[in-house]
């Protein structure tokens, strides 16, 4: 049986939401970020607003900026009821789910407005302003606007806004400001939006507006491995604000797991806090949210121990990588092919041991085309190869991104085999270590699946002096505990995680120290040279 909110009205907005999602690829949803929000979490954001605004809701003016088919409003409806709402407004931007949205809730009196949000909102077309924002904006991520969209929007977001939007910011970030400029003050918005903004750099700029220019009033953020949408793996959080300046002494609820009438942990955590730290999926601090960014100290950091950097993007590795013995067959020249490491699920050991010409004794075992010589030369002196390259252009891969920015189109980036590596993403919650290290052994380069490990200054000098220490160096990278990997990474929907080399280098070198005391006192000492060196460049030699 449907349940008391399952009325009539939404079992048939369920099926033309089914209906519409399958008429679109699962590739062409992702692109345009049609993710639809489940009508029973609608509902229970819906509640929440109702308890926490009271009497300031007395009478409704609500609006959804990327409606949909309405499963806001249908919750609204369900909570409100129709008779404290005295206006509603949706707009959307696909004329399919307008038309559905149209006829579904015209009935009802909401205004349906067909187009892109953020020129409505900023035309002589606007709406009035609402007093309620119930949203899940379009997750569109940053590469899939154009760079003349990104600035009209950044544009926008500063006008109306006051904020400084990052060009790697998705557009539910635009949004989210724009909407909030657009509310009445003293109003309430709910939002439903991926996580990722609480742990990256370009989220800084909304977590101060959200710190200084709203009243945040909570933040729940679901379990990663719960997905609340079955086709979009994201790790999404809600935010509850109130469009005010945050009373002085503020405190904002931190939730975590579970729903919002019954999350599994709670805390409260104040706005200094909040401003002061450079990660929000650390709150609320507890076992099942596995999440300890590296406190900032005196240690030594993986990062002045390593240069990291990702692996290379060949932009197709299916067409540039091969199976060595494929390379053999079609007479490829070994001096256009290097070593490269295979795809961490084929890893079976840490411990990546070499032939003598440097391969690796892993299986697969792969090469990379890797060629600076012109295409006339190629053509000339190599047929075999040029062959082969020809095939490249029936598959469109020369019109790639990456491959379309070389010269020649076949050269890679360059990378020296790393000695030591991490695997960029990876499963594992808890006491689960969600990252490997690989103590690499071979003439391997590895692809963006991992990030490459570079000893560098005293560390380097200690193993070209002492190559017995390279085991050390291994064990204790092992030592790197998954709370402190999660902690500086980030986390997706399915518990899938990430980590940037930034994020790795950030991460408590302490135990190395312990090995090795000499190196934290030369680390220092090269600090303060640089310090020194750099203030007699700002204010000149002493006198």
């Amino acid at each position: 049986m449907p349940s008391l909110y399952e009325n009539d009205i939404e079992l048939r907005r369920q099926a033309i939401q089914a209906k519409l999602d399958s008429s679109k690829s699962a590739a062409e949803r992702n692109r345009l970020g049609q993710f639809a929000t489940p009508f029973p979490l609608a509902v229970e954001i819906a509640r929440y607003v109702d308890s926490v605004a009271g009497n300031r809701l007395r009478t409704v003016r609500f609006a959804d900026p990327a409606i949909g088919t309405g499963s806001f409003f249908s919750a609204v409806l369900a909570v409100f009821g129709l008779e404290r709402i005295e206006r509603a407004v949706g707009v959307e931007l696909d004329n399919s789910f307008c038309d559905a949205a149209k006829e579904l809730w015209g009935p009802y009196g909401v205004d349906l407005v067909q187009g892109d949000f953020a020129s409505i909102v900023t035309s002589s077309r606007c709406p009035v302003a609402p007093n309620l924002i119930l949203a899940n904006p379009p997750y569109v991520r940053h590469h899939h606007l154009d760079r003349r969209e990104k600035e009209r929007l950044q544009s926008l977001a500063y006008r109306m806004a006051g904020v400084k939007v990052s060009g790697l910011a998705g557009l539910y970030v635009y949004f989210m400001l724009l909407a909030t400029a657009w509310m009445q003050d003293g109003g309430y918005a709910a939002w439903l939006v991926p996580s990722e903004f609480m742990d990256v750099n370009y989220g800084v700029a909304l977590k101060r507006f959200l710190t200084d220019r709203v009243t945040l009033i909570r933040v729940h953020r679901f379990d990663p491995e719960e997905v609340q949408f079955g086709d979009a793996l994201v790790s999404s959080v809600v935010l509850v604000l109130r469009k005010a300046p945050p009373p002085s002494g503020h405190i904002v609820e931190f939730t975590f797991a579970g729903g919002l009438s019954n999350p599994h942990v709670t805390d409260f955590i104040t706005l200094k806090q909040l401003r002061e730290s450079r990660k929000w999926t650390v709150y609320p601090s507890h076992p099942s949210n596995d999440r300890r960014t590296s406190m900032v100290t005196d240690d030594v950091t993986i990062g002045e121990l390593f240069r990291i950097q990702r692996g290379i993007a060949t932009g197709n590795n299916k067409f540039f990588i091969l199976d060595r013995s494929e390379a053999a067959g079609r007479g490829l020249p070994n001096h256009c092919l290097k070593p490269i490491l295979p795809s961490p699920r084929f890893l079976k050991t840490a411990i990546i041991d070499a032939a003598e010409d440097g391969y690796p004794l892993v299986e697969p075992q792969l090469c990379l085309i890797d060629c600076d010589l012109p295409e006339t030369v190629v053509r000339s002196q190599f047929p075999a190869l040029w062959d082969y390259l020809q095939t490249a252009a029936p598959l469109g891969i020369k019109d790639g991104y990456l491959v379309g920015k070389r010269s020649p189109w076949y050269k890679q980036e360059q990378r020296a085999p790393a000695p030591f590596l991490c695997t960029y993403m990876g499963r594992g919650s808890y006491e689960k270590q969600p990252f490997r290290f690989i103590w690499n052994r071979s003439r391997a380069i590895g692809t963006n699946l991992y990030l490459l490990l570079y000893p560098k200054g005293i560390l380097a000098s200690l193993l070209r002096n002492h190559p017995e220490y390279y085991a050390d160096v291994f064990a204790l990278l092992g030592r790197v505990t998954g709370d402190e990997l999660r902690g500086e990474g980030r986390v997706y929907g399915g518990g899938l995680n990430k980590i940037e080399p930034s994020e790795l280098a950030r991460i408590s070198a302490s135990a190395f120290v312990e090995r090795w005391p000499e190196l934290q006192c030369e680390i220092r000492r090269q600090t303060e040279l640089f310090n020194a060196e750099l203030f007699k460049v700002s204010h000149g030699p002493e006198t």
